[in-house]
């Protein structure tokens, strides 16, 4: 009797880690820009910030995760020709002058890019229970109707 292989497994059924998990110093600090209150988050905030985020683009396609990873890639290399330093190393009035140059930028796939990033930014940070409590927040499923 001969004993069974061992089948190896598909690269593509493995998961694979999170689109951002290479970028999160650079995400971090791009959301500091966007939302300065979040300046303020300790650890554990931060982490529900990447399972907010994970799983916003886990359910996205690979093509759309390697765009936006090429694009935190451009982020973080283009302030050096402007500033001579990579934008983690930026400082904070300098990081908003730059990301406002990406979202008035003339050609629109930059726009479109910094807008997805942005609206990526906000999911993490004021989807956040936290957050939601801070703002009060209070969601129904009657929408306006519960308001009146």
């Amino acid at each position: 009797m001969s004993a069974a292989m061992p089948v190896a497994e598909h690269p593509s059924s493995r998961p694979s880690p999170p689109a951002l998990s290479a970028f999160r110093p650079l995400v971090r600090a791009i959301a500091c820009a966007i939302v300065p209150e979040a300046v303020s988050l300790d650890e554990n905030a931060w982490a529900d910030f990447d399972r907010l985020t994970d799983a916003a683009l886990g359910d996205r396609p690979l093509a759309l995760q390697r765009r936006l990873q090429l694009f935190l890639r451009a982020i973080d290399w283009l302030p050096t020709v402007r500033f001579g330093r990579r934008f983690i190393s930026l400082q904070p009035a300098q990081r908003a002058r730059f990301l406002s140059g990406l979202e008035n930028h003339p050609v629109q796939l930059i726009r479109s890019g910094f807008w997805g990033l942005r609206t990526l930014v906000l999911l993490g940070f004021y989807g956040r229970p936290e957050a939601v409590a801070a703002i009060g927040y209070k969601a129904d499923v009657r929408g306006w109707e519960a308001r009146r």
